[in-house]
């Protein structure tokens, strides 16, 4: 497989990866635990979430073919649930419960799942079925660099976008999650059927 570097291809894939992990939605729950005296690490929550994440950017096909699952099969698997994620975002409901075990609240919940969870695996393999590798993991780099950022200060952007800069964005971001999670069924899917014939 040939790797190159594409702008384009880098800020989509950031996109959807900043819509997904949502870590400005996250805000809230990382003043709680603030509050509540747990200790937070922004640069360890950051470093074990790009390694964990990209780990499974190498690893995750292998884990689909040891099921004979391809990867156009589990990228339409994964707009399924982008489309709900993004239903959640637009409309503020909830439809996948956070149970994570309470823990070290720099591993759980913040690395595990709320950054490197299952929609954030899935969205990386549905991603590697439309980008290269290396625009993907630039992509989750930067990402990550956002994740440190906003753990690191989070105090001060709540005060720069406010509660109501932050609903905007989540809004935002939750149609562009949309729109993806339908380029990502349609496209997949019409590989899916090519194959059939």
């Amino acid at each position: 497989m040939s790797i190159y570097f594409d702008f384009r291809e880098i800020l989509s894939a950031f996109m959807v990866l900043f819509a997904v992990i949502d870590i400005l939605g996250a805000i809230p729950i990382v003043i709680s635990l603030k509050e509540k005296s747990q200790k937070i690490e922004a640069g360890k929550t950051a470093v074990i979430s790009f390694i964990i994440l990209v780990a499974f950017l190498f690893i995750g096909q292998g884990l689909l073919s040891l099921f004979n699952v391809d990867i156009s099969s589990f990228a339409v698997a994964g707009a399924i649930v982008l489309l709900v994620l993004a239903i959640e975002m637009i409309f503020g409901v909830e439809i996948f419960k956070n149970d994570s075990p309470c823990g070290s609240a720099t591993i759980v919940p913040l690395v595990f799942p709320l950054i490197a969870g299952a929609a954030s695996f899935t969205t990386l393999l549905s991603l590697r079925a439309e980008f290269n590798i290396l625009n993907i993991i630039i992509a989750v780099g930067l990402n990550m660099l956002v994740v440190y950022f906003v753990l690191k200060y989070v105090y001060w952007v709540e005060r720069l976008f406010g509660k109501s800069g932050v609903y905007v964005m989540r809004k935002f971001f939750g149609i562009i999650l949309l729109a993806i999670s339908v380029r990502l069924f349609t496209s997949n899917l019409a590989s899916l059927l090519g194959s059939l014939e």
